[in-house]
């Protein structure tokens, strides 16, 4: 089959202009504070940490966003992104109306329809896939808020196969090893308890350039009170500049680095005793495992010298057990790595930090009832026996799994629904599967608020919406105070825009599901939920964030041993699930593969102005980072004959090349290794300012390794070589 071409969104089927610009036209404005000033309430949608905060208005005009004071997740300030969130609102190239692909002139176009032909469109062939297919064969991948609404539509429907690409791209790694070992996962935003730790450990986790609120202020008290950094990192990052100890490892060799720790502490008895005794087992046998992995063992894998091991493991026991060996996130690196992430967790138990003051906290969120309502039908099949059955531990999709299964006349799934997730650049090598995977569904949906490469697949992609237009579901996210938080519109939906609450229901409704949801407006379910625990819709109008009391301990109580959610009811350092499954049950190295001549590791992260590829083309950001650029060392650029400046492209063995991408030469990144901020390199052509700047790394990954134990992709042993891109033109 080639049923589908790929589709660009035309900039035709836009009005740019139609929206209110903040960009220019200032003197005819009068002075920010000459008019009439009114806020509302809202949570910040340009990055999951979901920052509350207030949205500004003058005379009618968007004018400010600032953050909630009594926000635990930013404690009144908004970072670069979210104080750039009117940017999303006034983005001339969002999406502005639902658009249908249609067969005309022996070739494909969207063509503008209205929400009641998509509908129709949209039910008509979900009718036709539970017929012939049965109605569990839909899918549905999600990256935000609005995704709920769409599960329980498809729930309703029949099929209850979803998949949040953060798992299998970013941080399962961590949740399933952290789960193995103490019963449960980090959580987000993350249980760590920095403001009180007297030594943090940073494996690869780029503090202060991801911009992930709370951690960076809490950091920052850190290191205000004295507390030991260490660093862990190919590249001199934000945070290596203000550690104590930057150790510049070879990439791929952390596991390595980490046993070697375990070596230290264990053989020197620099481990906390009493709390292993009490709270852990497997001790014996962990013992017994690191006795090889003695610093000088690890020298020779890593290339940090067994001195700085030592000097380094002594600082982390000194500072026990007020010492945080970070989990990290987007931790889907060289396909070992829910074994890696089990070893900072075991790092962790060894130190005595989880449960205790300047390491992990017990987190609440407030106990919000649903709003009553039919419960969906039980699914025809157990799609996880299906698509992912070697993945046991596993209890939500697996993207890249669903899109397998997606492929071919005989595959499991026949239709999407993509909320808020561009697949093509957020898989590695994403444009091959998803083209594969469009030829063989029948039906794709993509729901979002701005055009991007996946919604030239689809068959009808339906505007949503910006979150300072929208309510949403209450944020109740677990952390050390229970707090609710309230996103309320603070405009009309521009255009043909509409909530995603509003498209689920509206679908529903179409296949006969409307009992599924039985509310006329959102408000009534918000009012509803808040009125169950003592507040209403009207009190959180006003107040925008309420905290509640927590019901439990913020630390583990050393007066009652808590029962651990693991099969022995005790921290396993030894994983009796992982043996079950034949997996290794105790941390493993494997040595990474290392690049072929002439050719580097190409190493991604992340930039403060930018939540990776979905704020490229806000206005107010791209102002402040305009392009990535690839970090090369000197030795490395002298070897290439490229300058400071040059622009190149990235290319790999398989022959695949970037747009170009300008040289930043500089000593703070191994001679090895090259890194570059991900997010870049946009194609569709209604991006206007994002289209075809910088390059995109995802394009680049040739060489993924798939983890053993939860199925993610390690998208960190790829290799590049820098090719010249010839002048500027």
């Amino acid at each position: 089959m080639n049923r589908r071409e790929f589709l660009k969104i035309s900039a035709a089927l836009g009005a740019a202009g139609a929206m209110p610009t903040l960009l220019g036209g200032c003197a005819a404005r009068p002075l920010p504070g000459s008019g009439v000033v009114t806020g509302s309430p809202t949570v910040c949608n340009l990055c999951f940490w979901q920052c509350a905060g207030t949205l500004y208005q003058e005379d009618g005009r968007p004018w400010k966003v600032v953050g909630h004071p009594d926000d635990p997740h930013c404690e009144g300030r908004l970072c670069t992104r979210g104080s750039a969130g009117i940017g999303a609102y006034v983005d001339p190239d969002r999406l502005r109306q639902p658009l249908l692909r249609v067969d005309e002139g022996g070739g494909q176009r969207f063509r503008p329809v209205s929400w009641d032909e998509a509908f129709d469109f949209i039910a008509r062939r979900m009718k036709a896939i539970g017929e012939q297919h049965g109605s569990d064969r839909m899918a549905l991948f999600s990256h935000g808020d609005g995704g709920e609404h769409l599960r329980r539509m498809l729930q309703a429907f029949g099929s209850d196969a979803y998949a949040h690409p953060s798992f299998a791209q970013c941080r399962g790694p961590r949740e399933t090893a952290f789960g193995l070992t103490f019963g449960e996962g980090v959580g987000s935003p993350d249980r760590t308890d920095m403001a009180h730790s007297r030594c943090i450990v940073l494996i690869g986790s780029h503090i202060g350039e991801n911009l992930h609120n709370s951690q960076v202020q809490t950091l920052a008290k850190a290191l205000d009170s004295g507390a030991t950094l260490i660093t862990v990192d190919p590249r001199f990052s934000v945070a290596a500049s203000k550690s104590a100890h930057w150790l510049a490892i070879k990439p791929g060799t952390d596991m390595a680095l980490l046993l070697a720790w375990m070596n230290v502490l264990i053989n020197e008895d620099l481990y906390d005793r009493e709390y292993v005794a009490r709270h852990c087992t497997g001790f014996g046998q962990l013992a017994r495992h690191v006795q090889a992995f003695n610093p000088e063992w690890a020298y020779l894998e890593t290339g940090l010298e067994p001195s700085s091991i030592r000097e380094t493991a002594r600082a982390m026991a000194r500072a026990a057990p007020a010492t945080l060996v970070h989990p990290g996130r987007h931790v889907t690196w060289y396909g070992d790595d829910t074994q890696r992430c089990r070893a900072i967790a075991i790092l962790n138990a060894l130190l005595g930090s989880w449960g205790r003051p300047g390491g992990f906290y017990n987190q609440e969120k407030v106990d919000l009832p649903e709003y009553p309502a039919p419960k969906p039908p039980k699914p025809a099949s157990d799609w996880k026996a299906v698509v992912q059955a070697e993945y046991p531990l596993v209890s939500t999709g697996i993207s890249n799994k669903l899109v397998e299964h997606s492929v071919g006349k005989d595959a499991f799934f026949k239709g999407w629904f993509v909320y808020a997730t561009n697949l093509p650049m957020t898989l590695p090598g994403g444009v091959e599967q998803i083209e594969a995977a469009a030829q063989s569904l029948e039906l794709m949906v993509v729901v979002d608020t701005m055009p991007a490469e996946i919604t030239g697949y689809a068959d009808v992609v339906l505007p949503e919406c910006t979150y300072l237009e929208r309510y949403d579901d209450l944020r109740n996210k677990p952390e050390r105070t229970p707090t609710l938080a309230l996103r309320m519109p603070a405009f009309e939906p521009a255009h043909e825009t509409r909530p995603a609450w509003w498209i689920a229901k509206g679908i529903a409704e179409r296949l006969g599901l409307g009992e599924y949801f039985p509310w006329q407006d959102y408000q009534e379910v918000l009012d509803w939920q808040l009125k169950q625990v003592g507040s209403s819709l009207a009190e959180m109008q006003t107040l925008g964030v309420k905290r509640f009391p927590r019901k439990g301990a913020v630390y583990l109580d050393a007066d009652n041993p808590l029962r651990f959610k693991t099969p022995s009811g005790k921290i396993e350092l030894y994983s009796s699930l992982l043996a079950d499954i034949g997996q290794d049950p105790l941390p493993r190295y494997t040595p990474p593969d290392r690049p072929p001549e002439g050719y580097y590791h190409l190493n991604y992260g992340r930039a403060p102005a930018h939540t990776f590829g979905r704020t490229i083309n806000n206005p107010q950001l791209f102002e402040l980072m305009p392009e990535n650029a690839v970090w090369v060392h000197p030795a490395a650029a002298a070897g290439l004959g490229v300058g400071n400046g040059d622009y190149v492209r990235l290319q790999n063995p398989e022959g695949t090349r970037s747009n170009r991408v300008r040289v930043r030469v500089t000593q703070r990144i191994r001679p090895d290794s090259v890194f570059m901020v991900h997010g870049f390199g946009h194609t569709d052509q209604r991006q206007r300012l994002a289209r075809g700047v910088g390059a995109d790394d995802a394009g680049l990954m040739h060489n993924v390794k798939l983890d053993p134990v939860m199925g993610g992709t390690g998208m960190r042993a790829s290799f590049v070589t820098l090719v010249k891109a010839g002048e500027v033109s």
